[in-house]
């Protein structure tokens, strides 16, 4: 060995890490010293065990080893020769620490994907000399294609592994040699010999074990099966399990176009369309049954399947895989460390857990390949042997067993541990008290008085006849009724659990009732979703979310029940109780609309914007009930919402006209502008929960007779932007299963209903100037861009601020708004001889932002900076230090203005009116009223 180290020195001298490690590596690996006494005493360069591989060259010299074989014998030799010497120099890298894991799992990846495209190309030309080329009914050649599973799919590969294959081919047909075979005859042929190539033991040793009992019935399945037949099979026959393992496929040898577009075509079978929380369910049967293995066959030492080791950690990035991989593209991949990096980074996972997690994984796979290389034997268990022990800490260049041990039940621990938080049992004691009352009411043996005094002891001591009432409801829901047994037992112990939660959740001012009633709501709205009910019967963080929420809020309650998507949200209460700031909203919505493309995807591209407002709306409204936000804080963020909402539609909406008819230019050969302007609430930064949009839509366009250029039709630029503006309100408010993002009001545009639904600037501008009524204007003191082309946002700005800024006739202008005020109020102030209609009523809201219009348009002649802002505050705080109101009346109006809000806000998330009694907020009312008489008379 002394010799074997030197000769080995003089070779990798150029490379000081790799010749101080020699001895370190033959100590720790039986098969490599082997390997390389072969090869030195061949008189072997070795010089590029030294170096890292470019991308393709393992396929590169794999082919250049197959270049002149013509015999089956041949082709075994050359893989099988090739093979010992790659896999020396992949484990020489690995054990002397040159080669992080990645590389070793990427290199011995690569050697499996080019020996098996070899092997495969090899058969292929012996088929066809004696067969034909396979052709479709319509004569087109049918190609093969090997998907790799399992680690290799996932380019994981781990030292002495077999190798996880299906064989499939494109069509089906027959083959147009003189020999003619069917389709399935040739390819099955092409998979048995290709596998013999692999698998053959010869002098020379084998290439890969080969496993196909991946493929579609297993063992009794065809040993290739055409892409039609594997659609129907996935579609029909594809269990849970198979989802798991499709995850990592990935086109290895033939066609590997064609593979991809059959993965194209697998992916709904794969990722569910929305979040499937049942994916645990199934990931948790599967890991019982390789628990029970383990224990019947005494592999607890198994670094791969015992507790805490590496299929664990698979299996908790593939849930997150499953259960979110068809809402989040980046989750898609068969890669496991992207994966995990990207669950810490999305907040899916804490990302000091992914790290950690991460960091077991590189550590249990290095353990694994070690205690491989040492013979090159699939093992995945601690050696017993003295020798084998001693090789095993060599490699890991750890000092004694013990230390091994120590950090081995480290790492395995806390990997167990996450794995539980996951893969929790989802059985509740069925023997408990609050499951013993569920069955009884649910089954009828307890009823009438009996039922509420049960109730009653349970912890429902104010309205038990509520709580009685609800489950009866629920139960005789139609699609409870047609629950499988499974499912409503499933149910059952979700109701269970809700009884016991609610009555620990209860507070003085909330009976238990209140919110178990309201879920209870919710939970009959998603009956018929099993994945929703999974969701919250697995998730404790969940189902006391929920519980608190609807607790607070009959609103919220109706929200949640009418879009369960954002029960997800409920998950994690770090990003519950923490709405994002508009760049991270922005930036959100902005990466997850890229993984789409309109109008291809127009269905998906609609559900998201609907889901992003709802799982961010819920967001808020968590942190608006906990008292995390404050009114103005609250308003802000659904305005950023809403904004963030429109631009991302204005831009679906736009990709959707330019494929079909091109874009509108102007004279000067830019493209048109377009913006949307926002009005009311929306444009005064204040948006309630459920607030429509007040929208008007401008343009720039100079040449509105010409045609549209570049796309698939042209039309006239002036119906071009009439469509887009039709089409950008269909994004926003056209009702899908999802809902819809916003209603929209378009009544503050250019001539009302009989305006145009698209203005230009110029008409805009000149209707503002020489049309608009008082109250019109009293609008654009709210007014403000909000998405599409900045530039003609600022030229909109600009005439905003010319138009508000011109002086006015102060009687016209307050007999204008006390006309428009007092109409009003005849029509809508809902005041009667006991309430006092907050909003409408005599020193209420609107009287308040009356008074601020008419100060801006009496006085922004005067100051600039009265029209800066279009929110009622602000504009207040601009007109006192104008001089144009005092200090104390400003105070006083924002104050009132205040109190007002938070009053209405926290009646809309009980579902309450605006009326108050009549010696509410009398403070206010009469600062409000006296300044509107000082006023306005």
């Amino acid at each position: 060995m002394t010799e074997l180290t030197a000769a080995l020195r003089a070779r990798f001298g150029a490379s000081a890490e790799l010749a101080a490690a020699m001895p370190r590596v033959l100590s720790a690996s039986r098969f490599v010293q082997a390997a390389l006494q072969a090869l030195v005493a061949a008189d072997d360069a070795l010089d590029d065990f030294a170096k890292v591989y470019p991308e393709g060259e393992t396929r590169r010299r794999v082919d250049a080893a197959m270049q002149d074989v013509d015999t089956p014998e041949a082709a075994m030799a050359a893989l099988r020769v090739l093979r010992r010497r790659q896999m020396a120099r992949i484990a020489l890298r690995d054990l002397s620490g040159v080669a992080p894991l990645d590389e070793t799992l990427g290199d011995l990846s690569d050697l499996a994907d080019a020996c098996v495209d070899a092997a495969l190309r090899f058969v292929e030309r012996r088929l066809q000399q004696r067969h034909g080329v396979p052709r479709s009914a319509d004569g087109r050649p049918i190609r093969p294609v090997v998907l790799g599973m399992g680690k290799l799919g996932g380019r994981e590969l781990n030292f002495s592994s077999d190798i996880d294959l299906i064989f499939c081919h494109t069509d089906g047909g027959e083959t147009d040699g003189a020999r003619s075979i069917s389709s399935d005859e040739y390819f099955t042929k092409l998979a048995q010999e290709t596998t013999r190539l692999l698998v053959a033991q010869t002098a020379d040793g084998f290439v890969f074990r080969v496993d196909t009992m991946l493929r579609p019935f297993g063992s009794a399945g065809a040993l290739s099966a055409s892409f039609p037949a594997l659609e129907d099979y996935y579609q029909v026959h594809g269990r849970e399990w198979e989802r798991y393992a499709m995850i990592k496929a990935r086109p290895i040898a033939g066609d590997l176009d064609a593979g991809k577009r059959l993965l194209d075509l697998l992916r709904p079978f794969v990722y569910r369309r929305y979040l499937d929380y049942n994916a645990i369910g199934a990931l948790r049967e599967l890991k019982r049954l390789i628990e029970d293995e383990v224990a019947r066959k005494g592999l607890d030492d198994n670094i791969k399947i015992g507790a805490g080791g590496i299929r664990e950690i698979e299996f908790i990035v593939q849930s997150f895989q499953l259960v979110r991989g068809g809402a989040e593209p980046t989750l898609r991949d068969h890669r496991l460390r992207p994966v995990l990096r990207r669950l810490g980074e999305q907040g899916y996972l804490d990302a000091a857990i992914a790290a950690r997690l991460d960091e077991a994984y590189v550590f249990l796979r290095r353990v694994e390949n070690a205690i491989q290389m040492y013979a090159d034997q699939q093992t995945h268990a601690l050696p017993q042997q003295d020798a084998a022990r001693a090789a095993l800490l060599a490699a890991l260049q750890i000092d004694d067993w013990a230390a091994l041990q120590a950090q081995l039940t480290e790492v395995r621990g806390f990997v167990r541990e996450q794995f539980m938080l996951v893969f929790a049992a989802d059985d509740h004691d069925e023997h408990s008290p609050s499951h013993r009352l569920v069955a009884a009411l649910w089954n009828g043996t307890l009823a009438g008085d009996a039922a509420l005094e049960a109730l009653y002891a349970a912890g429902f001591r104010t309205r038990p006849q509520a709580v009685l009432a609800a489950i009866e409801t629920l139960r005789t829901v139609r699609l409870v009724r047609a629950m499988r047994e499974a499912t409503a037992r499933r149910l059952l112990q979700l109701l269970a659990r809700l009884i016991d939660e609610s009555v620990a959740q209860a507070d003085p001012a909330t009976p238990p009732e209140t919110a178990l009633v309201r879920t209870l709501r919710v939970v009959e709205a998603i009956a018929g979703r099993s994945n929703y009910l999974t969701l919250l019967r697995e998730s404790d963080a969940a189902r006391a979310a929920l519980l608190r929420l609807c607790r607070a809020s009959p609103w919220l309650t109706d929200f949640i029940a009418r879009a369960p998507i954002v029960l997800d949200s409920l998950l994690d209460p770090r990003t519950l109780y923490a709405p994002p700031e508009r760049a991270e909203l922005f930036e959100d919505l902005k990466r997850r609309a890229e993984a789409l493309q309109v109008p291809a995807d127009t269905e998906q591209a609609m559900n998201l914007l609907r889901h992003v407002q709802r799982e961010v709306t819920l967001r808020i409204a968590a942190a608006d009930l906990n008292g995390a936000l404050p009114l103005v804080q609250v308003s802000d963020r659904l305005t950023w919402l809403a904004e963030v909402i429109v631009e991302q539609a204005l831009r679906f909406a736009w990709a959707e006209m330019r494929a079909q008819y091109g874009e509108p230019l102007r004279s000067d050969g830019r493209c048109s502008g377009f913006a949307v302007i926002a009005y009311g609430k929306f444009g005064g930064i204040e948006l309630g929960y459920g607030s429509d949009l007040d929208l008007v839509f401008l343009h720039d366009c100079d040449q509105l007779d010409a045609d549209s250029v570049g796309g698939a039709r042209a039309i006239d630029n002036a119906t071009w932007l009439a469509r887009l503006a039709q089409r950008l309100i269909n994004w926003l408010a056209t009702q899908t299963p999802a809902g819809r993002a916003y209603e929209v009001d378009m009544e503050l545009r250019p001539n009302g209903r009989s305006g145009l639904l698209v203005s230009s600037l110029v008409s805009f501008a000149d209707y503002q100037r020489d049309e608009a009524w008082t109250w019109e204007h009293q609008a654009l003191t709210r007014a403000r861009w909000v998405a599409g082309d900045e530039d003609v946002g600022q030229r909109f700005a600009r005439v905003r601020r010319e138009v508000l800024m011109r002086p006015r006739e102060d009687a016209k202008l307050r007999h204008d708004i006390v006309a428009m005020r007092r109409r009003m109020r005849g029509e809508l102030d809902k005041s009667d001889g006991e309430r006092w209609d907050i909003k409408q009523g005599e020193g209420g809201l609107i009287d308040i932002e009356f008074i601020t219009q008419y100060l801006v348009l009496r006085d922004a002649h005067r100051d600039a900076a009265i029209v800066q802002w279009s929110d009622n505050w602000r504009q207040l705080e601009a007109l006192a230090a104008a001089g144009s109101i005092a200090v104390a009346d400003k105070d006083a109006l924002i104050d009132s203005y205040r109190r007002y809000r938070r009053w209405a806000h926290e009646r809309a998330l009980q579902q309450l009116d605006n009326l108050c009694p009549l010696d509410a907020f009398a403070e206010q009312r009469a600062a409000v009223v006296d300044l509107w008489r000082r006023l306005l008379g």
